[in-house]
């Protein structure tokens, strides 16, 4: 095959039609296939619901459902930078909800956007695990403690 021709294969694609033909004649194989081809593409786009789809021959509204009914799915590409505000008890008290808010001003989206520039998205967790350090927010799985409205600019710009 030519240099030329190679270009031309989607490598996510190979994956993609890899797991679909390992999958295929599996019961119960929606879920493991729709974590395995988010993990390819980041997301699921509807083309790759499509596939799916027909590949376990099941209805489209079946896969949708499932993708729509399950947090851990998304339909959109996350942002190079996946900021988690924890809104638990601790960090809820000590006023959590107003760095969130501080965050969406920031960034100018709300939970489960990512910014038309695509460097941030933004998710609302019930704990991160550092109530000590309460309120928290993490960046990339980095989390900042003691956090107050007006040190998220700073820490939001170690990341642009």
């Amino acid at each position: 095959m030519s240099a030329v021709h190679e270009e031309l294969i989607d490598p996510k694609q190979v994956k993609l039609d890899e797991l679909l033909d390992h999958y295929k004649t599996q019961k119960g194989a929606l879920i493991p296939v729709l974590q395995q081809a988010q993990d390819i593409y980041g997301y699921l786009p509807a083309d790759v619901l499509k596939q799916i789809s027909k590949a376990l021959r099941l209805p489209l509204a079946k896969v949708y459902g499932v993708v729509t009914f399950y947090a851990q799915f998304r339909l959109t590409p996350m942002g190079r930078n996946v900021v988690r505000v924890c809104l638990g008890t601790a960090c809820h008290v000590r006023g959590g909800a107003k760095v969130l808010e501080t965050i969406q001003k920031e960034l100018k989206i709300e939970d489960g956007g990512t910014t038309e520039d695509g460097r941030y998205t933004l998710e609302i967790v019930a704990c991160i695990g550092a109530c000590g350090l309460a309120p928290v927010f993490s960046v990339n799985n980095v989390v900042h403690g003691k956090m107050s409205p007006d040190k998220v600019a700073g820490v939001l710009a170690k990341y642009e």
